[in-house]
């Protein structure tokens, strides 16, 4: 959770144009996001009859490598923020919207199977 949070505050710093903070920010994301990854492949190999856990692994490596990107496309950088730092940000922020949808879908699923006692 803490990487999707500091990638929604570089999101929102590059939004005001501050966008060393936003560097700072994906820099703090990347060990975060790649303990996360390695732990949740490890979850995997653990039990790989859920493809859901796969899917989150692998969901996990994407979120990495999109933040590997982005931080090194803004550290060579020398005026503003090039487009393919801004579009793997956003990308980035896409696959924690996934995640977050494939963490939320079981519990919605059993929300719609619940239905009222009768009278």
């Amino acid at each position: 959770m803490l990487p999707a949070v500091l990638v929604l505050l570089a999101a929102v710093a590059d939004s005001y144009g501050a966008h060393a903070l936003a560097l700072d920010a994906l820099l703090g994301a990347v060990p975060f996001a790649a303990v996360a990854a390695l732990a949740s492949f490890g979850e995997y190999l653990d039990t790989r009859d859920d493809a859901v856990v796969g899917l989150q692994s692998l969901l996990w490596g994407v979120a990495v490598v999109l933040l590997v990107l982005s931080c090194a496309m803004r550290s060579t950088s020398i005026h503003g923020v090039p487009p393919l730092a801004i579009s793997s940000l956003v990308a980035c922020l896409v696959v924690f919207a996934i995640k977050t949808v494939l963490a939320i879908a079981p519990y919605a699923l059993r929300l719609s199977d619940l239905r009222p006692a009768k009278p």
